[in-house]
């Protein structure tokens, strides 16, 4: 999707500016809420069954899809997602996304399976970090392992997506991503065969994979969590592209299904948080490096971002970056609605453009209605 910052007709004449794609007067508002709500990924406070609040947004058709933690996970999970997927095909989103978008497919339902310390369903794998896979004998071997295993216990749960791998190339010991044993090495080489492995045996086996946080954390310090604070990694654009972008262009290739853009700055090539750059999402991953697949954000309530604009402005900076899907993780259903009412706002006040926004709903149905 595009935005720019509100700019009159005559302007932007004068400055030879193409007007933004209006949205169609055909358009009813219940179209484009459902529109909308499929760019929007929900949460939900620490229960294994959902609110009804959320119950009866899926059951209006205005939720793309949902994002489960360790708290949501449990005994009745699988019966839980099962019942919210059958609510969403009853839903009227199908026919909206048939009449725009030419299909439709069930709500992607995701969580942070990446093995090691970060597993949200703690009884199944991949029980292995990325560390331990990346520096083992056999780390292709590994991490094809790990990428069946995750496949499977997220299947098990009636999941149909992994915010998985990390493709950081940490530079240090004890560097935020080595800490934590969620990255597969400290070359580009050896996170890529790893990473790839998971990558293609997860996918083989029907659950898309998401390469993680482009162009790459692996430069963060211990102490640079995106979670948390903000976070610059004052590198040079040339070892970004060499170093930490490297990954990308193996998981690219080997038909990666997403990529997760940092909330981090890299003054290389932006002076804002990566995920919220058109330099960053549309210039560099998507044209420079061909990716065609979907984007989607981190945490939008992440610390990292608290000087950029609340949750709404957030959400349309990120849309207008290029990003496709807007991860509403605070474990707030409120958080989903109100992101999902500004991408509509801002479609309607011409921020947001018109036909970009429906290229990216065609990206988000392209991996949908394959699940």
């Amino acid at each position: 999707m595009y935005f720019r910052a509100s700019l009159s007709a005559s302007v932007c004449a004068l400055l030879a500016i193409p007007s933004l794609a209006a949205v169609p007067s055909g358009v009813t508002n219940k179209e484009l809420q459902i529109l909308a709500g499929a760019h929007v990924i929900y949460s939900w406070p620490s229960t294994v069954s959902a609110p009804d609040e959320l119950v009866n947004l899926i059951r209006n058709g205005v939720v793309g899809g949902l994002i489960l933690f360790g708290e949501n996970v449990g005994t009745g999970t699988a019966d839980v997602l099962a019942s919210l997927q059958s609510d969403y095909s009853a839903s009227p989103a199908g026919s909206v996304f048939k009449k725009y978008l030419g299909a439709d497919g069930p709500l992607f339902i995701n969580t942070d399976q990446e093995g090691g310390q970060v597993r949200r369903i703690k009884t199944a794998g991949p029980i292995e970090s990325a560390k331990d896979t990346g520096s083992s004998a056999h780390p292709a071997v590994r991490g094809k392992q790990a990428g069946i295993d995750a496949a499977a216990a997220l299947s098990g749960a009636n999941m149909n997506g992994n915010l998985a791998p990390v493709l950081g190339v940490y530079r240090h010991a004890g560097d935020f991503l080595d800490y934590y044993e969620r990255s597969y090495g400290n070359t580009s080489a050896a996170v890529s065969l790893a990473a790839t492995a998971f990558i293609k045996a997860q996918q083989a086996a029907g659950i898309p994979a998401t390469a993680k946080h482009f162009p790459g954390l692996g430069a963060a310090l211990h102490s640079q969590n995106t979670d948390l604070t903000p976070v610059t990694l004052d590198l040079s654009l040339n070892e970004i592209r060499t170093v930490d972008e490297a990954p990308y262009v193996k998981a690219i290739a080997a038909g990666v299904e997403l990529v997760m853009p940092s909330w981090a700055i890299y003054p290389a090539l932006d002076s804002v948080p990566a995920g919220l750059s058109r330099k960053w999402v549309t210039n560099e991953l998507r044209t420079r490096l061909g990716f065609k697949g979907v984007v989607i954000t981190d945490a939008l309530e992440a610390g990292s971002l608290t000087r950029f604009g609340d949750t709404a402005a957030l959400a349309v900076k990120a849309a207008g970056a290029g990003v496709d899907m807007l991860l509403a993780s605070g474990r707030n259903v409120t958080q989903g609605v109100v992101t999902r009412k500004a991408v509509v706002e801002a479609l309607q006040s011409g921020t947001l453009d018109w036909d970009e926004f429906i290229a990216s709903s065609k990206r988000i149905i392209g991996l949908r209605k394959g699940l």
